[in-house]
């Protein structure tokens, strides 16, 4: 009797060749109960993807068994200073376990991250995914297959490690309150960005407690060009102060205003998130909410080896302290002073007629 073919394993699994190669080159499109019978079925019969030519099939052993010492760290953009400490952490820890670390970015698009875990699913023993831009069900599924820890994202299937951003927004729109601040302006994030629902939210009813007004200007890319536009907007709705979702979208509204002719902070003080290195570097300063995103790198890799080798999984998301960081682009508002926007609260188009506000109502918190 030959090798047992895929289509052998078909009629063991009750189930389509197609699905068969699908389940082992693309295992996160296969439901996991449909993707177990098959394993098991290649299992009983002797079968092994690679003997039989599987394309893309990355083995019964990678997606079910059989340790790589291995580890995946998946992250939105890896030109984002954001990122540079969480990967640092991450390689050290992989490195003191005696792991190797697989970097991979995503361009901050949910598809590319479902094609990039796909493809890595059957290379590794567990995946750290860093503000991750994929749907909860889609996590769900990364989740029964391999130890997942997700960074900045919370769903109960996996273990999650947090920056206490809802303490940090806090501490922020205090700060901008005790200098007297009275409007405050919240430059959005990505559409697809679970933290930046979070930070919003966070920034809104902190506010509404101190009979604040607060805005929301969005959604924009977390990049220094995307503050650069979103400034215009900011001096047209004649805010005195802004909480940006990141600190790339800080200097770039600090960057824009100050082509505009508006000064920070005597004018309009400006607030970041993140304390990445550029924020000592700009002129002024940026006062910013600082995360320890080294710390996070670390743990979450730790804490992935850790599930990977058996260990079971809280169920409670790890939340790690934040602190305010105050600089130079923040200061006392000067009551006598003229709001930048005022009696421009609206922009003429090429007709003449005043152009829709550019201000985003307040929505809903995104569903992811």
């Amino acid at each position: 009797m030959g090798r047992p073919t895929i289509y052998d394993v078909a009629r063991e699994a009750g189930v389509a060749a197609s699905t068969v190669s699908r389940a082992y080159a693309r295992p996160g499109r296969v439901h996991v109960e449909t993707a177990q019978r098959i394993f098991r079925a290649a299992e009983r019969l002797g079968y092994r993807s690679g003997a039989a030519g599987v394309a893309g099939g990355a083995g019964w052993a990678g997606v079910g068994g059989g340790q790589r010492n291995a580890i995946a760290l998946v992250v939105a953009d890896v030109t984002n200073p954001f990122y540079g400490d969480i990967i640092k952490g991450a390689y050290e820890a992989a490195r003191e376990a005696g792991y190797q670390l697989i970097l991979s970015h995503t361009n901050e698009s949910p598809k590319v991250e479902r094609q990039t875990i796909e493809r890595e699913l059957g290379q590794v023993d567990g995946l750290v995914i860093a503000s991750s831009r994929m749907t909860d069900s889609a996590l769900r599924m990364v989740a029964k297959q391999k130890a997942v820890v997700l960074l900045n994202r919370v769903i109960p299937e996996a273990n999650c490690v947090l920056i206490d951003a809802e303490r940090g927004i806090r501490r922020a729109v205090e700060h901008l309150a005790r200098l007297g601040h009275e409007r405050i302006t919240y430059v959005a994030g990505p559409e697809t960005s679970w933290s930046d629902g979070i930070r919003w939210r966070a920034a809104r009813q902190v506010a509404r407690e101190l009979g604040l007004e607060a805005r929301r200007i969005g959604p924009c890319e977390p990049t220094v060009l995307a503050g650069l536009s979103a400034a215009l907007r900011v001096a047209e709705v004649g805010s005195t102060a802004v909480q940006a979702y990141n600190d790339q979208l800080a200097i770039g509204v600090v960057k824009g205003l100050g082509r505009l002719g508006v000064e920070v902070p005597s004018q309009v003080s400006v607030v970041g998130f993140d304390n990445i290195i550029f924020d000592e570097l700009v002129e002024p300063q940026l006062t910013t909410i600082a995360s320890p995103l080294y710390r996070m790198g670390f743990t979450g890799v730790r804490n992935c080896i850790a599930v990977a080798q058996g260990a079971q999984p809280s169920g409670d998301p790890l939340v790690l302290p934040v602190r305010l960081v105050v600089r130079g682009s923040t200061a006392q508002r000067k009551r006598n002073s003229t709001s930048p926007a005022r009696g421009t609260t609206s922009v003429s188009g090429a007709s003449g007629r005043p152009a829709p506000s550019p201000v985003t109502r307040a929505a809903a918190l995104p569903a992811e």
